[in-house]
């Protein structure tokens, strides 16, 4: 390969697919990304992502190493003077065979990875960034190895603790909580069928999301101290915590995996892109595991990202800084109105005042009685744009 045009940074499910999205435009790309350990997660992508990974040549048949998720029930668990009533969002009201699929993080890399060694205009680099700068050719990226690359455009997708968005003088703003979310495989005694189940408690869902047969993948949000008593108990008090907080409604449950913690915050910027550089997933925005919007969000990055490289012309001067200004707005809508999105519902689901309880429970009244309401709260959820 030639000098590259296109630096790529992130080894993580959205860095593979915009290093694949950029090299598909026709660019010479270099994908920097550093070997970790396997991400046992599992990932919910709603319908629109799927297609999109289909057509971009990802993935295949989505059933092949995914889950449908046909309903959403949302019971209120809270206990609180103002409850929310028990609702149900079924796919077949919008038309749709499934809102979405559940899919093995570790089963979406390797058709990603398979994607890219496809491609001949890709080179991977298995290093870690020491550190960039501003050269008048583009961007110098200096590797663990002490060798550097230069390239026009460079494309950060290295999570919320980017050092290609801190180098490139990008404005985060970044906020902590105290809860954290507790993450593992289970087998209950009855399966989910189609339908993620979330039990809203007063700290944070209890989620359980189908993962085929009698499995299923739970994110259990709540204060960290909590959490971290319910791992210190031990596997047979877990199991009976996770019975209890699903209200036995499945039956005995069976620990399939190690419960892991994470703790939760949020991040925005205030543009996506400037300069030859743009931020892609975590790098851009992260938030909390509500409404299964994180990866779904950072693959609408890789496709407007892929749009805005549509027909660059490399020999122009300036290409790169002229693409990722496009980015930057063709991103800006969708970031504002998501993370507003997600943010509004997990404080409303937190918040200990009357007024917004009842808020949020005259919202779910509302969904619950208006077919054009839950239709429209479809196309949200789901990112239809």
């Amino acid at each position: 390969m030639s000098t590259p045009q296109s630096i790529v940074v992130g080894g993580g499910l959205a860095g593979m697919s915009a290093a694949i999205a950029v090299a598909k435009v026709g660019l010479d790309t270099v994908h920097l990304a550093p070997k970790g350990p396997p991400d046992r997660r599992t990932s919910a992508l709603m319908m629109p992502t799927v297609q999109y990974l289909q057509s971009a040549g990802l993935i295949g048949d989505a059933a092949e190493i995914g889950h449908p998720l046909t309903q959403i029930r949302i019971i209120d668990a809270t206990g609180r003077l103002v409850r929310a009533p028990e609702t149900l969002f079924d796919s077949v009201e919008a038309g749709l065979p499934a809102f979405g699929w559940n899919f093995s993080n570790v089963k979406l890399l390797e058709r990603f990875e398979a994607a890219r060694s496809r491609l001949t205009n890709l080179r991977t680099i298995e290093q870690s960034v020491t550190s960039l700068d501003r050269v008048s050719d583009g961007w110098r990226v200096e590797l663990t190895d002490g060798s550097s690359i230069v390239a026009p455009l460079l494309v950060g997708s290295d999570g919320k603790k980017s050092m290609v968005r801190t180098a490139a003088g990008f404005r985060a703003r970044e906020n902590g909580f105290t809860e954290a979310a507790l993450v593992c495989d289970l087998e209950l005694g009855r399966p989910l069928g189609g339908a993620s189940v979330e039990f809203h408690y007063p700290r944070g869902p209890f989620t359980l999301v189908p993962a085929g047969g009698s499995r299923a993948n739970l994110v259990w949000i709540d204060d960290r101290d909590v959490l971290k008593a319910a791992q210190a108990a031990g596997p047979e008090e877990l199991r009976q915590t996770f019975i209890d907080k699903s209200q036995r409604l499945f039956g005995d449950i069976r620990l399939l995996t190690p419960a892991h913690m994470f703790m939760l915050s949020t991040l925005s910027v205030d543009e996506a892109g400037h300069d030859g550089v743009v931020l892609a997933g975590e790098a851009a925005h992260a938030f909390p595991p509500i409404g299964a919007q994180g990866l779904n969000l950072g693959l609408r990055d890789v496709a407007d990202l892929s749009a805005a490289l549509s027909g660059v012309d490399p020999d122009n001067a300036g290409w790169a800084i002229a693409a990722s200004e496009d980015y930057s707005r063709r991103r800006s809508a969708d970031l504002g109105r998501t993370g507003g999105m997600v943010d509004t519902l997990f404080r409303s689901l937190l918040s200990g005042m009357l007024p917004a309880q009842a808020m949020r429970a005259g919202g779910l009244w509302a969904l619950k009685l208006s077919p054009q309401l839950r239709t429209q709260a479809f196309s949200v959820g789901m990112g239809i744009r």
